[in-house]
C-alpha cells in the first residue's frame, strides 16, 4: 500500500476517533426496544414519521434517532441538595470534580459548565450528551439530573379593594403598620424592569440597606445608573439561553435586566411600584419595599429551569425576604431551599381553567395564588333600533382619531347576524363591509378560550371592513382582550341571552355607545376568573391546592413608560407578594409557613353583602376550595390571625426526598402529607370503614392589641367544624387554652365516609373560634372511593356492523331509537337491563332517517299521528325542536318529554325551552354501584359491573 496522504490519514484519524465514541452508544441503541430499522414511504409530508429527525433517509430508524440524540449537548440541570461546604469556592469545585469523572478533563468541565448553585443549595446546569447526563445520574450525592425546559409566563383599583388604601386614616390598618412596606426587599424573577418607568422613582428613600449583598449587573442598555435606592439590584440569567440556542430565546430580547416584554415591569409595579398621579393613582402594595430584579425570562422561549435556578440561588445569596415567581409550572427545589432560609416564595397558579386539575406550582412549601376580579367595571351600551339598551363591557372610548376610520361614532349601522368568525374564511361568502358584525359562539365553544375565539373573530372582522364587533362567547370577563380592538373598531363580548335578543330585532340596526367607568359596591365582586387554574393537585392530590386568590382581572400597571391593563394569575401572585412583604415587616421574626398561615385562615368566602364568592366557570357557581383555596386574600386581618399552623423547614426536605420514593397519589403517599402541619386538609382516598386522622398544631400569637402578652396567652378556641357532605368529622380536643406556659396546641382531625360511593370531592372547614375578633379558618376536601372497586369493559356483539343505509320503513338501522325505547318500557331480564316501567305499550314514530336528522315536516306529522293514536306520553330525545304540534298533544292531555341538548357545560346552551312540556338535563344517574353479572344467551353481552337503579 502506497504512502497515505496527510488529508487522508487525517480522515482517517478523525473517522477512528468518532467511530470509538460511537461505540458504546450504539451498545446502548442495540439493546433499545425499537432495534428494526423499518423502511416507509417516500411520499407526503404529513406522513406520521414527518417530524422524525431522520427524515432524509426516510427510516423511522428508532435507534439512529437514539444515537444522534445522544451525541446531542444540550443544556442540563444537575441538582444535589444540601450544600457541603459553607465556602462557595468549594462548592463549585465539587461540580467541577463530579463533571471531570463524567468527561474526562477538568478543562472540559469547566467548559461545559452553564452554572454553578453554590449559595443556597448544590448543584450546577452544564451542556451535556444524553448519554453524559445518564452516567451522571450514578454519581454519588446528585439527586437528580433533568434537561433544561422552559416555563411560560401566567399572564389601580385592586388594593383599595382590598382595604389597602394609600390614604388610610387609621394607623391600625396594616399598609400603615408596615410603614408601607419600608426596606423589604422583594426579588421578582421575571422578565426583568423597565427601570425609567416613574413607579421605579426613588425620590425620598434613604440608603440602601446594608443587609442587602446584590449587585447591579449592566448590560445591553442597562447600566449602573439603571439601578437606584428603589430597583437596588438587577441580574440577568442567559447563560442556558446561549447553551441552547437553537430554541431562539433571545431573539428580540435585551442581553441584560431591562425588559423587552413587559411583563416582569407590570408584576414588579404591582408590587412596590410608588405612587404614580395620572394613572388612577397608580401604586403597589408595598410602594416603600426595595426591589431586586432577576431576569431569568426572555424573548419567546420562556423561562428554563437553569436560569431560574441560577436566579433562586442569587436571591438567597442577596438576602432578598419575599420572591415572587409569576410562572407556570415550576417544581425547582431551589425554592424549597429558598424558604429553608426564611424566604417566602410566592407562585401563580396559572391560566389554564377552569378545567379541573389544572392548577400548577403544587410544592406545599410555597404559596400558590388563584385569580378574581375586582368591583371596577367598563359597561357600554348597546342601542338597538327600538331603543333597548342592552349593556356589557368594553374599552371603547371617543378618543380616536381620523387614523382609525372604522371607529364608530353616535350613529346606527347596520350588522350582520347569525355568523361564525373563528375559521379562516369563514366570513368570505358573507358581506360586512362598513356594518356591524355579531359572531356566534358554536356549540361546545367551552374548547376554545374565549380570548383565542375573540382574536380570531377581530382579524375576521377587520378583514372584512367591518365596523364593530359583537362576540357572543360563555365569559365575558376578557376585558383586556378587547385593547386587540383598539385603533380598529369597538368590541364587545355578550352572552347567548343578549346575543339571541340583537338577532331577533328586525331593523338589525345598532348603536354602539363609549364605555364608562363603574367602581364600587353595584359591581358583583370578587369573582373567581373563568382564566384561573383549578385543583385538586394531580400530583399531590394530598395536598390542597391553590392557597389563596387575590385581584388578577383587568390590573393596571407600568409596561415600559407607560401604564396597560393585564389579567392572568401573573397578576394576582404580586398582590400576595406585596402582602406578604407588608407582614414581613410587621411580624420580621415570622417563619414563610407563618406568614402562609395567616394569610389563608383569615381569608374571606363571602363578598361583602355576605353571599358566597362565586366562580367563573363555564357557568358560574359558588367557589370552593379547589377554585380559591382559603378564599379572597383579606390583608388588615392577616396581621393579626390570632393562631398560626408552622412548619419547619425540614419537615418540607424530609418529605422532598420521601415523594421521590412514594406515589404521592397513593395511600402510602397520602398519610405522608397528612401530616404536614399545613392551613388546610385534602383527603383525596376515604374509604367507608377506614378512618383517616390528621394531627394538626397551631401557634398562639394573639398580638398586643387584644389587651398585651398576657391577655394573648390566656386565650381560649373551640373548635366550629363544617363538615363535608357524606363525610363525619370530629376534631379532638374540640377546645384549646393557651396560657403564659404554653403557647403551640396539637389537636387531631378524624374523618369517616358515612356512604359507600365513589363520589368527587366534597367540601367544608375548620374553624377555631375565640369569641372575639379571631376566627382561625382552614378549608378541607375530601373524597370518598369505594375500596378495592375494579371495572372491566367488555365488548358486547363485535360482529355488529354499522349500517349506512337506512330502512324505509320503522326499523331502527341508528340503533338510538330502540336504545330510548328498552329505557323507557323494555321487557324485565334477560335483557340487559330493564326498562323501569316493563308493563308499559309502545307506539313507535319513526321520524329521523340516516344522517340527514330529523326534519321538521316529518317532525310534525308524527306528532300529529301520536295526538290521533292516542298515546299518554310522547317521549322526543331530539334538540332544538319548536314545533307547535307539541303544544296541541299537551293540550290533547299527552306529557311531552324533551331532551335538553348536549352543548353543555356552555351556559345557555339549553334546547326544547317551550313551558308545556318537560326537559330533562343530564345528570349523573342515582344509581347504586353493584358488582352482578346477568347472563344473557345467544348474543353474549358481558356487563360487570351494571348500575342498578336505586328507585
Amino acid at each position: 500500500m502506497g504512502r497515505w496522504r496527510p488529508q487522508a490519514l487525517s480522515s482517517a484519524l478523525l473517522l477512528i476517533r468518532f467511530l470509538v465514541l460511537l461505540l458504546p452508544v450504539l451498545a446502548d441503541a442495540s439493546t433499545s426496544s425499537s432495534k428494526v430499522i423499518e423502511v416507509v414511504s417516500f411520499s407526503s409530508s404529513s406522513s406520521p414519521e414527518a417530524d422524525n429527525p431522520c427524515i432524509p433517509l426516510r427510516f423511522t430508524c428508532r435507534p439512529f434517532h437514539f444515537l444522534f440524540g445522544k451525541l446531542r449537548r444540550r443544556s442540563t440541570f444537575v441538582y444535589m441538595g444540601e450544600k457541603k461546604h459553607d465556602d462557595p469556592s468549594l462548592v463549585t469545585a465539587s461540580h467541577h470534580a463530579a463533571l471531570t469523572s463524567i468527561l474526562g478533563s477538568k478543562d472540559d468541565a469547566q467548559k461545559s459548565i452553564v452554572y454553578s448553585y453554590k449559595h443556597g443549595f448544590s448543584g450546577f446546569a452544564a451542556k451535556l450528551t444524553e448519554t453524559q447526563a445518564e452516567e451522571l445520574k450514578k454519581h454519588p450525592g446528585v439527586v437528580s439530573v433533568k434537561p433544561n425546559t422552559y416555563h411560560q409566563l401566567q399572564t389601580t383599583r385592586s388594593w383599595d379593594f382590598l382595604g389597602l388604601s394609600y390614604d388610610q386614616p387609621s394607623s391600625s390598618g396594616l399598609l400603615k403598620k408596615a410603614k408601607y412596606g419600608e426596606d423589604v426587599i422583594v426579588g421578582v424573577i421575571d422578565t426583568g424592569i423597565w427601570p425609567e418607568s416613574r413607579s421605579f422613582d426613588d425620590t425620598g428613600y434613604g440608603p440602601v440597606p446594608k443587609r442587602w449583598k446584590g449587585v447591579c449587573e449592566t448590560g445591553e442598555a442597562f447600566n449602573a445608573s439603571s439601578c437606584n435606592r428603589k430597583i437596588i439590584g438587577a441580574r440577568a440569567f442567559d447563560a442556558d439561553a446561549d447553551a441552547d440556542a437553537s430554541s431562539g430565546t433571545l431573539e428580540g430580547d435585551y442581553r441584560s435586566a431591562r425588559d423587552a416584554n413587559g411583563h416582569g415591569t407590570h408584576t414588579a409595579s404591582t408590587i412596590a411600584g410608588g405612587p404614580v398621579r395620572g394613572a388612577s393613582r397608580r401604586r403597589g402594595g408595598a410602594p416603600r419595599a426595595r426591589l431586586a430584579v432577576y431576569k431569568a425570562c426572555f424573548g419567546s422561549g420562556g423561562c428554563g429551569d437553569a436560569s431560574l435556578a441560577a436566579a433562586i440561588d442569587a436571591a438567597i445569596h442577596d438576602g432578598v425576604d419575599v420572591l415572587s415567581m409569576s410562572l407556570d409550572g415550576l417544581e425547582d427545589p431551589g425554592t424549597l431551599h429558598a424558604v429553608a432560609s426564611g424566604i417566602t416564595v410566592v407562585f401563580g397558579g396559572g391560566n389554564d381553567g377552569p378545567v379541573p386539575q389544572t392548577i400548577s406550582n403544587v410544592v406545599p412549601w410555597g404559596i400558590t395564588v388563584a385569580a378574581t376580579t375586582m368591583d371596577r367595571s367598563f359597561p357600554t351600551a348597546i342601542t338597538l333600533s327600538d331603543g333597548d339598551k342592552l349593556v356589557r363591557q368594553s374599552l371603547y372610548y371617543h378618543n380616536h382619531t381620523a387614523a382609525a376610520p372604522r371607529i364608530l361614532r353616535d350613529d346606527f349601522w347596520a350588522y350582520v347576524t347569525n355568523v361564525y368568525c373563528d375559521d379562516k374564511g369563514s366570513l368570505d361568502s358573507v358581506n360586512i363591509t362598513g356594518q356591524i358584525v355579531m359572531c356566534l359562539a358554536r356549540p361546545m365553544s367551552s374548547s376554545s378560550p374565549p380570548k383565542k375565539v375573540l382574536a380570531m373573530a377581530r382579524n375576521a372582522a377587520i378583514d372584512g371592513g367591518a365596523k364593530g364587533l359583537i362576540l357572543e362567547q360563555y365569559s365575558t370577563d376578557i376585558l383586556e382582550y378587547l385593547l386587540y380592538c383598539d385603533g380598529y373598531m369597538p368590541c364587545v363580548v355578550v352572552d347567548k341571552e343578549m346575543a339571541k335578543r340583537i338577532s331577533s330585532d328586525t331593523n338589525t340596526v345598532a348603536k354602539i355607545s363609549p364605555a364608562v367607568s363603574v367602581v364600587g359596591s353595584q359591581v358583583a365582586s370578587p369573582r373567581v376568573a373563568a382564566f384561573s387554574s383549578r385543583g385538586p393537585s394531580p400530583v399531590f392530590p394530598a395536598i390542597l391546592k391553590p392557597d389563596i386568590a387575590a385581584p388578577g382581572v383587568s390590573i393596571l400597571a407600568a409596561q415600559g413608560d407607560s401604564y396597560v391593563l393585564k389579567s392572568g394569575t401573573s397578576m394576582a401572585c404580586p398582590h400576595v407578594s406585596a402582602v406578604v412583604a407588608l407582614l414581613k415587616s410587621v411580624h420580621p421574626d415570622w417563619s414563610p409557613a407563618m406568614i402562609k398561615s395567616a394569610i389563608v385562615t383569615t381569608a374571606s368566602v363571602t363578598d361583602r353583602f355576605g353571599v358566597p364568592i362565586q366562580a367563573d366557570t363555564v357557568g358560574r357557581k359558588p367557589a370552593d376550595p379547589f377554585d380559591f383555596g382559603g378564599g379572597q386574600i383579606e390583608p388588615d386581618r392577616a396581621v393579626d390571625p390570632g393562631l398560626v399552623y408552622d412548619v419547619r423547614p425540614e419537615e418540607y426536605l424530609k418529605l422532598f426526598i420521601n415523594s421521590s420514593t412514594l406515589d404521592p397519589a397513593s395511600d402510602d403517599g397520602s398519610r405522608l402529607f397528612y401530616q404536614l402541619n399545613l392551613p388546610s386538609i385534602a383527603v383525596p382516598n376515604l374509604k367507608k370503614g377506614s378512618a383517616v386522622t390528621v394531627w394538626r398544631t397551631v401557634t398562639n400569637v394573639g398580638g398586643p392589641e387584644d389587651g398585651g402578652e398576657a391577655a394573648a396567652a390566656a386565650s381560649y378556641y373551640w373548635a366550629k367544624v363544617k363538615a363535608p357532605p357524606g363525610v363525619a368529622v370530629s376534631v379532638e380536643p374540640p377546645g384549646i387554652a393557651f396560657s403564659s406556659g404554653r403557647r403551640n396546641a396539637t389537636f387531631k382531625v378524624t374523618f369517616m365516609a358515612k356512604r359507600s360511593v365513589q363520589g368527587g370531592y366534597t367540601f367544608g372547614s375548620l374553624t377555631w373560634l375565640d369569641g372575639g375578633k379571631h376566627s382561625v379558618r382552614i378549608p378541607m376536601a375530601v373524597r370518598t372511593v369505594i375500596q378495592n372497586l375494579r371495572w372491566k369493559l367488555f365488548d358486547a356483539d363485535a360482529n355488529a356492523g354499522y349500517l349506512k343505509a337506512n330502512y324505509s320503513s320503522a326499523r331502527d338501522a341508528n340503533g338510538h331509537g330502540t336504545h330510548t325505547a328498552s329505557t323507557i318500557a323494555g321487557a324485565p331480564p334477560p335483557a340487559p337491563r330493564p326498562g323501569r316501567w316493563a308493563s308499559a305499550r309502545l307506539a313507535v314514530y319513526k321520524a329521523c332517517f340516516g344522517s340527514r336528522g330529523c326534519g321538521d315536516a316529518s317532525l310534525a306529522v308524527a306528532v300529529d299521528a301520536a295526538i290521533h293514536d292516542g298515546v299518554d306520553i310522547l317521549s322526543m330525545s331530539l334538540d332544538g325542536l319548536e314545533d307547535p304540534g307539541t303544544l296541541h298533544a299537551v293540550a290533547s292531555g299527552i306529557t311531552v318529554v324533551f331532551g335538553g341538548g348536549n352543548d353543555g357545560p356552555v351556559p345557555q346552551a339549553i334546547s326544547n325551552v317551550v313551558p308545556s312540556s318537560i326537559t330533562i338535563p343530564y345528570p349523573y344517574p342515582r344509581t347504586k354501584i353493584v358488582p352482578t353479572t346477568i347472563p344473557i344467551p345467544a348474543r353474549g353481552y358481558k356487563l360487570l359491573p351494571i348500575p342498578i337503579p336505586a328507585w
